[in-house]
């Protein structure tokens, strides 16, 4: 058992508690408030007055999948060959022993969205895990969270060069509806199969899992930056009635009424790049708080390795600097993330029977010379910095 003490404590849930406590046991929090009583068998982690936070979320990031320091060798987020392949999961490809999981950890991000990279119009299946570990199986929060579909520049670029479609916007678009309605049919005929044995069709990998999207599961997770690309996406799920997270939303700002009345959720970013492609022609830090203003429910995104993952606070702060209120942007690496993922059961706020994933840090997150003293995931201390520590 562990007990935070007098520590400034943001719960992301509600008020800030100016001098506050969160008991740990057992791997979750079992109660966080003022004025609480201590058990006398605690291990006691004075937080003197330091902030303390639940550990912060990427809600789009390519962790152990784009590995670090090895080259093209350990990148495994993209699969060429076919710009259709649902049945792709991305626990299969992420390695814990990359060493930005180490980097997560030393930078209070205690939980990530990992998943397949945008070549492909569908490229498989994300996951939601915690950075601390060494069995991916074990660091798994859910799986699968979400099936990546991308609009835009880069499926027809890949598969345009290898004169195969798409090669154009609207054969990304077909090529979408077009597996969507097999998977309906699919659907139907699994469900007929059901009740009369002889009507039974062999399993497809690739129709379940968009039968988890169909059923409403998981949601399209969509990579578009464009305006008319984000419209499309929406369009789509709309004419099937899924749900979508549009991912990247670079001219999201440009539509953020639509967004807002759709109610469809954006994980923005990454906005600390250069412009690299014309769809990225108006990347601005200025987005996420259009957006968020507008009602939106917005995260930050560092799309790691394109900006390491430490780095998803300063995201954050600067989005801060260009008009995003800090509440929203700090709720944007936590709650809001938690809750576009679908694991706020779990993570993104201080609340009792939640996940004990607390970081203590020595000054405000969004200060850029602030950094974590203390990193706890899953009610175990994972890094340690400089604090007073008494056992």
């Amino acid at each position: 058992m562990l007990a935070i003490i007098n520590g400034k404590i943001y719960t992301m849930s509600g008020s800030v508690l100016e001098k506050g406590s969160v008991i740990i046991d057992g791997g979750k929090i079992a109660d966080v408030g003022e004025n609480l009583t201590v058990p006398p068998d605690a291990q006691i982690i004075d937080a003197g007055g330091r902030y303390v936070f639940p550990g912060f979320i990427d809600a789009h990031s390519h962790v152990g999948i784009f590995e670090e320091a090895v080259g093209e060798i350990g990148e495994d987020g993209n699969e060429w060959t076919d710009p259709v392949t649902p049945q792709l999961r991305a626990i299969d490809a992420v390695n814990p022993a990359d060493i930005a999981f180490e980097d997560a950890v030393r930078g209070g991000i205690t939980c990530a969205f990992t998943g397949p990279g945008s070549a492909n119009v569908i490229g498989g299946q994300s996951i939601a895990l915690k950075t601390s570990g060494k069995v991916i199986d074990k660091m798994v929060v859910k799986a699968p969270a979400g099936l990546k579909v991308a609009f835009g520049e880069n499926p027809k670029r890949v598969y345009g060069q290898q004169k195969k479609m798409p090669s154009t916007r609207m054969a990304t678009a077909a090529l979408l509806r077009e597996t969507l309605v097999k998977a309906v049919n699919y659907k139907k005929k699994m469900e007929n199969g059901a009740k009369a044995p002889e009507k039974v069709v062999e399993r497809d990998l690739k129709m379940e899992a968009l039968c988890d999207v169909l059923d409403r599961k998981i949601p399209l997770r969509a990579h578009a930056h464009r305006a008319d690309d984000i419209l499309t996406a929406i369009r789509i799920a709309r004419e099937f009635g899924v749900d979508i997270v549009i991912e990247h939303c670079t001219e999201g700002h440009l539509i953020a009424d639509e967004l807002a009345e759709a109610k469809i959720p954006a994980v923005v970013g990454p906005s600390l790049t250069s412009r690299s492609k014309l769809e990225l022609k108006d990347l601005s830090f200025k987005t996420p708080g259009i957006l968020a203003k507008k009602g939106v429910k917005v995260a930050i995104m560092t799309d790691h390795p394109v900006i390491p993952i430490q780095y998803l606070p300063v995201c954050a702060a600067l989005a801060v600097k260009e008009g995003m209120r800090e509440e929203d942007a700090l709720r944007a690496i936590t709650i809001n993330a938690a809750e576009i993922i679908g694991i706020a059961d779990r993570v993104g706020s201080l609340e009792k029977g939640k996940d004990a994933d607390v970081v203590i840090w020595d000054g405000h997150p969004l200060d850029i010379k602030s950094t974590p003293s203390i990193v706890i995931v899953d009610g175990r201390v994972v890094y340690k910095r400089e604090i007073d520590y008494k056992s």
